[in-house]
Formats: structure tokens, sequence, C-alpha cells
């Protein structure tokens, strides 16, 4: 069972208080208590079993100017007394920086706590390990799946409280449940992997694990006996599962931190047409039950709904307190990244979109992290399938994409087809004239 709110409120005030008396004149801390449980299958035997338990607490204090942190696991009365102790006489030994604050009063959470984000369910291992077993027999169905690369559940629950000395106190409870099933194909000789994955904040919201284990064979049979092909210009289709990181790089790019570095190709564009004018792209932390949805950021800032991206035009930049002010701009509540973060749906369907050529390369897994976000260039192993006349032709293996975002950026098109299962989330997208390296 995790810690229920007031035992770790009791212990974040006691820090704050006993951080004042120790000569501190600002303080936060977070106090957070997490219960993971995680089974693994191989074969439809079980791999391994684990369970794990997080009680820790970070304090951070600030004498004028001067700002430290620190972190312990052990919460006793003696061992928080000398933490605070330590951690105040850091700070009057660590050097001035005139950006160090705590952030604005008024922009702390105050409200309704109503997202939903908290599921009672617990399951037994063996209820774990029944679901993934029966995700692994579907996937065997298929006779020509041959393996697992090993397949899996999790689940973790998890509280927290932050408070600090603006009279901020306030958390709340979260869920994950995780399940994943990854096969190996095999056929004349050529063997293939892939995986599905599906995570939810309520249990009953996962992939059933009959779909979890077809879907899994079903994109490890489509490898199978991979053609290469030559160099060319193509259009490209990313699946939905890639097509999502491209709003990562995005998110990368844009953070208060790499702005006032100037280490990212997006510095000077704010207000400028960056991608065509039917791309949308939007933060949003209120969806209820969503894997991204947060009330306030770890510095306790509401996290706001930000429209990043505007018909088009780059509208705003993801903002904590420290680096804001580097840029002379306000918190938005991102000190912790983003929250859900989407494309808007675009204007045609997946089956229009692969009507658009008479060939087409249909991207289901990349290699690498190959974006480079101060050039913006990006280069990524990958493979696929070939499009031709609006039919799935054949796979292919081995080939580099290559292009810069400030191009790719320009000749997106999205389908209407976006789901919210990930915390990043794309409709399939289509980039007209990449470069793709083969044989």
């Amino acid at each position: 069972m995790i810690k229920d709110e007031n035992y770790l409120k009791n212990i974040a005030n006691f820090c704050i208080e006993k951080s004042i008396k120790n000569g501190s004149e600002a303080a936060s801390v977070t106090v957070y208590n997490s219960v993971s449980e995680n089974i693994n299958i191989r074969n439809k035997k079980l791999d391994g079993s684990e369970r794990s338990e997080n009680l820790a607490v970070t304090l951070t204090t600030y004498i004028g100017k001067k700002k430290s942190s620190i972190s312990s696991s052990n919460l006793n009365e003696k061992n928080l007394n000398n933490l605070v102790k330590r951690c105040v006489e850091t700070t009057n030994n660590t050097p001035d920086d005139q950006l160090n604050s705590l952030p604005d009063k008024d922009l702390h959470f105050y409200g309704d706590k109503n997202l939903d984000l908290y599921d009672e369910t617990h399951l037994e291992n063996i209820e774990k390990i029944d679901f993934i077993k029966e995700a692994e027999e579907e996937a065997f169905s298929n006779k020509k799946i041959v393996n697992t690369n090993g397949s899996g559940f999790s689940q973790n629950k998890s509280n927290f409280v932050l408070a600090n000395t603006n009279g901020f106190i306030d958390g709340y409870k979260t869920s994950q449940f995780t399940a994943y099933c990854e096969v190996v194909s095999k056929d004349n000789g050529s063997m293939e992997r892939d995986y599905e994955y599906s995570s939810k904040r309520f249990f009953n919201e996962l992939l059933s694990p009959k779909e979890l284990g077809k879907k899994a064979s079903e994109f490890a049979v489509r490898k199978l006996n991979p053609q290469k092909i030559k160099s060319e210009k193509i259009d490209i289709i990313f699946d939905k599962r890639i097509a999502k990181n491209f709003l990562s790089s995005f998110a990368n790019a844009i953070t208060a931190g790499t702005i006032a570095k100037g280490t990212t190709f997006l510095k000077d564009k704010l207000n400028n047409q960056i991608f065509n004018q039917e791309i949308n792209i939007i933060d949003k932390a209120n969806i209820k039950r969503a894997n991204g949805s947060r009330y306030f950021d770890s510095e306790g800032v509401k996290v706001k709904e930000l429209e990043l991206v505007k018909n088009g035009i780059f509208s705003d930049y993801l903002i904590d307190t420290y680096n804001g002010k580097k840029i002379n701009k306000k918190s938005n509540g991102r000190s912790s990244g983003t929250t859900n973060l989407y494309f808007k749906n675009g204007s045609i369907s997946f089956k229009d979109l692969i009507k658009s050529n008479k060939k087409i390369l249909y991207v289901t897994e990349t290699i690498g992290r190959g974006a480079n976000l101060i050039t913006g260039d990006y280069s990524v192993g990958a493979s696929g399938i070939i499009i031709e006349n609006e039919e799935f032709a054949y796979p292919v293996s081995e080939i580099t994409i290559a292009g810069n975002f400030n191009e790719i950026f320009k000749n997106i098109r999205l389908a209407n087809d976006l789901e919210f299962n990930f915390s990043t989330n794309s409709p399939t997208m289509l980039v007209e004239g990449m470069v793709v390296g083969g044989k």
C-alpha cells in the first residue's frame, strides 16, 4: 500500500519548518512514495518477478540567491533533522545565482483535482502472469511466430506531496498499468521481431491480452523476407508509433533552457511559420485519465494548456521558473516537461493518405536517435513496407532516412486517426520528398 497524503504532508511540513529554524530563507520539499510490481514472461513461462517500493524526500533550501538540494530515503526524525541541517549548511557555501528563487505565488495551482488519475485496482501476481501468458498464446497461434523476446506486465502506484515556503502544499496519487508482448517471426530463413505495447492509468483501458498478442504477431510477420531498395527521394508515411518521435524532438528543441543557451535550430523562430498552416501542436495537461496529465509541475506551478504551434506558426516555449528568467518569460508549468503533447488531427483519412502517391515508404521502425537539435539535421536507420498503387507490397530493411527539420516540418501532412495511447501522440504522418539511403 502506498502512504496516505497526511503521512506525506506531515514529513513535508516538518522539513519546511526545520529548514527555516536552521537559517533557510525559503525552501521547497517533495515527499514521494511509489510501489511497483513487475513480471516477465518468456515463451509462456515466468521469467522473473519483482516488487520495489520507493519512499524518499528531496529538500531544496534558499539563502539569498544561493540554493542547494539534498535527497534521502531515510525518513526517521533524526535523519530528517540531519538532512535539513546539511542542506542549509551546503546552501551557505554555494555561490550566488541571481536567477534562483521559488516560483511566483500567483502561479501556483489551487483548485479541484478531478482528472481521475488513480485506479484502485490491484492485480495479484498470478493475474499479471495469466494476462501476459494469454497474450503470448494468442501470438503463438500464428504459425510463423517461433519465439518471444520477452513479454511483461507492470503495475505502479504512487503518491507525492510538494510543499514550499510560499504556503503551497499539495499532491495526488497516480497509477499506471503497462503490458507488452514482443515476439519473433520466422519464414524461409528470415527472422524478425516486433512488439505491441499498452500503458494506461486504468487497468480496464489496456489492450486486451488477445489484442496485444495478435498485434505483436502481425507486426512481426509483416516484416519477414525484407528487400533492399535503392537510394531515392520518396514520400514517407510514418506509423503513429514513429511519428510521435518528431514531436519529442520538437519539444526538446523549445525548452526555455535550450532557447536561452541558443542550442536549438528554433532559437530565433518564435512567431514564425515553421510548419505548413494545417499543423497545430497542443500540450494539454487536463485530459481525464491520460498518461501525461498532471495538475502542477515539479515547482507547484499550475500547468496551463499550451498551443505551441497554431496554423503552422511557432507560438510558445516550454518554460520553468529558472530558465524563464533567462528569456524574460514566466513559467508556464513545464519544469517537469510536456504533459499530453500531440498534433491535432489532419483533414485526410489514412486510406486517402496512402493514395497520395503511386509509391510510398511506410516506416514502422527507426533505429538510433539521429536528431541534431542544434542544426535540425535528422538521420536514422529504418525499416518498413513499400506501398505501391495503394497496396502494401513488400517489406524493406537496412535503409537510412535523412533530412532537416526545417524542411521536414513544412512538408508534413497528417491523417485524422489520432489516438491518446501515450503521453506524446501523433496521427499517422506523411512527409513529402525525404531522402532514403539504400543499397
